[in-house]
């Protein structure tokens, strides 16, 4: 797949108008086809320290890029066929999209498509919910930062450039799921009822140490009642502790029909790419919190059904009789039961 702009090349600025940085690489398996675990940093070049592409994961609608950005420095891309989310994961900065050429249908107004965003941001991903902006389609991006930072750009391929958008952390809906050891914070700040989108899903989940999430085990590659198929992406972050860097653990499986096997050891920047199969827990070492943030995206509806792995689905009626972590929320305030 070639001539979209996640799977091309994207600008960064030094802030004195010379661009750095230059084309992701594709990370293989041994066997040459996509490696599903993604080390930090073996993607992306320049100041993009993740790319993943439809290209590299072999498949048709999600992506992902982190940018890292040194103070009053600026990133550029064209969005081409895609939607995306700018999320700061550290740091504050200012978005801007100017509407390009449109492919695809009318929408009335063009000037909803082009857009500014100051977005305030937040120190880490674990000490606050951070505002995001969604930029259409078909769109040239560009994003500052007068301190520098980290930040997120979760994208999927659309067919409609719907308006830019400025979502505010007070509108995302913080939801707690699970209870006891399966505890977990679920940032719903791209998904349905909050944000429109053509294809992209986004959330993020804050699971305090010694927790599991993701669990139980669950798929969604299929479209059959109570399941839709959508392409995943994890990309990790996970607390330090007083001696270092913390690690933590992403369990996918596979069926008889599509068989996968991966216990990966993750680290803050790694990615997990989840094309098909069981996926889950995502363990949270003792000592350890774990975030990350999952953008998917798929042919179908926009929405995002699951179905738990039947062989471990009955965890679910054990929750009731366990209190939820009194550590959580960790960020934010819940806002869904």
């Amino acid at each position: 797949m070639t001539g979209h702009v996640l799977a091309g090349r994207g600008r960064v600025s030094d802030g004195r108008g010379r661009a750095v940085g230059g084309p992701g690489r594709v990370v293989a398996g041994l066997d040459g086809s996509p490696a599903w675990h993604i080390r930090a940093g073996s993607t992306g070049e320049g100041r993009e320290t993740v790319r993943v592409t439809p290209q590299h994961a072999g498949w048709e609608f999600s992506a992902l890029r982190v940018v890292e950005l040194p103070p009053r420095a600026r990133y550029e891309c064209a969005t081409e066929e895609f939607e995306v989310v700018v999320l700061p994961l550290a740091g504050s900065c200012t978005v801007e999209a100017v509407a390009g050429s449109c492919t695809v249908e009318a929408v009335a107004g063009r000037a909803e498509l082009a857009g500014r965003a100051e977005l305030a941001g937040r120190l880490s991903v674990f000490a606050a919910l951070s505002d995001c902006a969604y930029v259409p389609r078909d769109s040239e991006l560009s994003l500052t930062s007068e301190a520098g930072g980290r930040f997120a750009l979760a994208s999927a391929r659309a067919r409609r450039a719907l308006p830019f958008r400025h979502v505010r952390s007070a509108d995302i809906a913080v939801e707690l799921r699970g209870t006891g050891t399966c505890s977990r914070q679920v940032n719903n700040f791209a998904m349905p009822g909050i944000l429109d989108a053509d294809r992209l899903l986004a959330c993020e989940v804050l699971t305090p140490s010694g927790n599991w999430s993701s669990y139980p085990p669950h798929k969604h590659d299929e479209d059959r009642p109570g399941e839709c198929a959508l392409e995943e992406i994890y990309y990790f972050e996970v607390a330090a502790g007083p001696a270092g860097p913390g690690i933590a653990y992403q369990r996918v499986y596979g069926t008889p029909q599509r068989p996968a096997d991966i216990l990966a050891e993750v680290r803050t920047g790694d990615v997990v790419m989840i094309p098909h199969g069981w996926h889950g827990p995502s363990m949270a070492a003792p000592g350890y919190d774990l975030y990350y943030l999952n953008v998917m995206a798929g042919p179908g509806r926009r929405e995002w059904l699951a179905r738990d792995d039947p062989a471990h689905s009955w965890v679910r009626s054990t929750w009731p009789d366990q209190p939820v972590d009194p550590r959580l929320p960790m960020t934010g305030r819940r806002t869904n039961p």
